[in-house]
């Protein structure tokens, strides 16, 4: 249960339907616990994302970025008994599909994935393009010095 509203929120500002949407998914207590993974920083505009994917071989898994969407997703082969011929008395290692999405902030790009140890690692890098990026710009300083006046106007003014 939710303990806050924001509709006022979405009254009083314009362009930011999505930050209040993410909000609204973040606060929402429907999110699966499966997989596991972490988010770190790696850098000052590097991430990387770690899913928890034992037991999932390289061609069972699937990495789609989409706009400002990535999503990882994992099925298990069929028939995985039939391999060695043996009985699974108990399951502990979950094999069952997932799929994680997460929201990516504009400009953030998939630069890498790789897949060690039954941890699923996807680089991800921020890159502002130049025209995006904070500039400096230069004030002029205007040479407006009160007029000269050449004719001897001004004498015969003063006079």
């Amino acid at each position: 249960m939710r303990s806050y509203d924001l509709t006022p929120f979405y009254r009083s500002t314009v362009g930011f339907d999505r930050f209040f949407s993410l909000l609204d998914q973040a606060a929402s207590d429907g999110s699966p616990g499966y997989p596991p993974y972490n988010i770190e920083r790696t850098g000052e505009n590097a991430y990387r994302i770690s899913v928890a994917v034992s037991g999932f071989a390289q061609g069972e898994l699937s990495i789609v970025a989409k706009e400002n969407t990535l999503t990882i997703k994992g099925e298990k082969s069929a028939n995985e008994n039939g391999k060695d011929k043996s009985e699974v008395l108990y399951r502990g290692i979950a094999a069952r599909a997932f799929e994680r999405v997460f929201q990516l902030a504009d400009f953030v790009q998939v630069k890498n994935a790789s897949l060690e140890n039954g941890l699923l690692h996807v680089d991800l890098v921020r890159e502002i393009p130049e025209a995006k990026k904070p500039r400096s710009i230069p004030i002029a300083v205007s040479n407006a010095v009160a007029p000269q006046v050449a004719d001897g106007s001004a004498e015969k003014v003063a006079a």
